[in-house]
């Protein structure tokens, strides 16, 4: 008898237990999808209000060089899609370790992006253009990155594809990384045309994306 009582006890105790981890699981994952939408939401704020003190234009970029950065608009409508209406096969298996990955990245990425942003300051501008009175900014985060605004966006990127987990999220990863290396090197042509002594010496001494590395 006494056995015969132990295994239903055994039995309807595994289900609510098994409820409650997955319960669980759910509520992380929703919260690191809020954080992460937080992060962009953060960034996108930021940008529109610093836009609004920037240097008048002196040079402005032609139509075709603004078409040929087109992978990074594919790149966030890639994320909006998988996180809007997921789809497709999955690269990596959610867990709390990768969310919680995914989250600090975008975080580290929102700080890179806006500190840079901050001391760039007049000089930045949308597209890849000359300001009028244009300074060559090597201080703050540009003393160990030459590109630390797409470095701050390729970590928030990275974050975002590792919070949805989708194989559509990181090739929207991909697609941005490919935009932002096309603009990479159209203001690289642009300021080396604008600083021909002082850029020549600065590319040699700072990485372009990764402090010390590449």
């Amino acid at each position: 008898m006494a056995s015969n009582q132990s295994e239903p006890w055994t039995s309807t105790n595994q289900y609510p237990s098994f409820r409650l981890s997955r319960s669980g699981d759910t509520i992380g994952s929703m919260l690191a999808g809020i954080l992460i939408l937080a992060c962009w939401v953060s960034l996108g704020l930021y940008w529109n209000i610093s836009a609004r003190s920037i240097k008048p234009v002196a040079e402005q970029q032609s139509l075709a060089a603004r078409l040929a950065r087109l992978p990074v608009w594919l790149g966030f409508v890639l994320f909006v899609a998988a996180w809007a209406h997921p789809f497709g096969p999955v690269a990596i298996r959610r867990t709390v370790f990768s969310d919680s990955v995914a989250v600090a990245s975008c975080a580290l990425g929102l700080f890179v992006a806006i500190w840079s942003r901050k001391v760039l300051g007049a000089e930045w501008s949308q597209d890849v253009e000359l300001k009028q009175g244009h300074k060559l900014v090597e201080r703050g985060p540009y003393r160990f990155m030459r590109h630390p605004i797409y470095t701050g966006h390729l970590l928030m990127g990275l974050g975002t594809a590792m919070g949805s987990g989708l194989l559509v999220a990181f090739a929207g990863l991909a697609s941005l990384a490919m935009g932002f290396w096309i603009k990479l090197n159209q203001e690289e042509r642009l300021l080396l045309r604008a600083f021909p002594d002082e850029y020549p010496a600065y590319k040699a001494r700072v990485k372009a994306l990764i402090p010390y590395v590449f």
